[in-house]
């Protein structure tokens, strides 16, 4: 049976949320050779794009305030570690970034939407995916949008998202890594140990996959199949919940 949320003195006004078929499995085997668009050239960019070739995916760009790259044919390892140099050394910008990389191409004032994709990593910043981004990026065969940045996604582009069935991934679970980390350094200090980069990275791992598939089962319960966003929306209102009524500071009867 279906766990009935707490009857909390509360209403809202928002619409229901509704089921979806997201285009992919829990595998991961289908991103092997498509084209990935990032957005941002920071850390959360920079590993989204190390992360992607590991798995056999084409990251094709990065970006700035003042445009972005498109390496066509991806980037390598080697073009990856250029333009870490330029952003965490040098501290330069992506203009520059072609005299690093003679196949990549920067395009000024623009962000990396309208480029020709199989999915979207917006990793930059607030509202930087808008209704017509997300039209262009449906347009041009997007299936899917993983948030690495906070709330990169405005409204009228996640009901574009909906609308369309493409698979969204919300910040607050898909973004969740970096404070994940946070939590396994308060442990290795707690410990007064020191793990390696692997032992971190296989612990992240873990963790994540655990929150998606929180999301997944979270979204089945409650009838909303494939709905990410209502998982993880759901899944983290019955966490603060739960916390509240077991402190007895909310009064909800379940």
């Amino acid at each position: 049976m279906p766990r009935k949320p707490p009857s909390l003195r509360c209403t809202t006004n928002a619409p229901k949320p509704t089921a979806c078929t997201p285009p992919f499995s829990c595998s991961g085997s289908e991103v092997k050779g498509q084209r990935v668009c990032v957005s941002g050239s920071g850390n959360v960019a920079q590993y989204a794009v190390e992360k992607l070739m590991q798995i056999g995916a084409i990251p094709i760009t990065v970006s700035d305030s003042g445009g972005y790259i498109l390496e066509e044919d991806g980037f390598t390892p080697e073009k990856l570690a250029k333009l870490m140099e330029l952003k965490n050394v040098k501290r330069g910008r992506l203009s520059e970034f072609p005299a690093m990389s003679p196949s990549a191409k920067y395009i000024p004032g623009e962000r990396p939407w309208g480029v020709k994709c199989d999915w979207a990593i917006p990793c930059a910043t607030q509202n930087e995916i808008s209704e017509e981004n997300a039209n262009a990026l449906l347009k041009n065969g997007c299936k899917g949008v993983f948030e690495g940045a906070n709330m990169p996604s405005t409204a009228e582009a996640i009901t574009v998202y909906e609308k369309n069935n493409m698979a969204f991934a919300p910040g607050k679970a898909a973004n969740a890594g970096g404070v994940a980390v946070s939590g396994l350094e308060m442990t290795q200090n707690a410990a007064k140990m020191s793990w390696k980069r692997e032992q971190v990275d296989d612990h992240l791992q873990e963790i994540m996959k655990d929150i998606f598939e929180n999301c997944v089962q979270t979204a089945e319960e409650y009838g909303l199949s494939g709905n990410l966003k209502a998982g993880a929306n759901i899944a983290g209102f019955l966490k603060v919940a739960d916390a509240m009524i077991q402190q007895g500071q909310c009064d909800a009867k379940l």
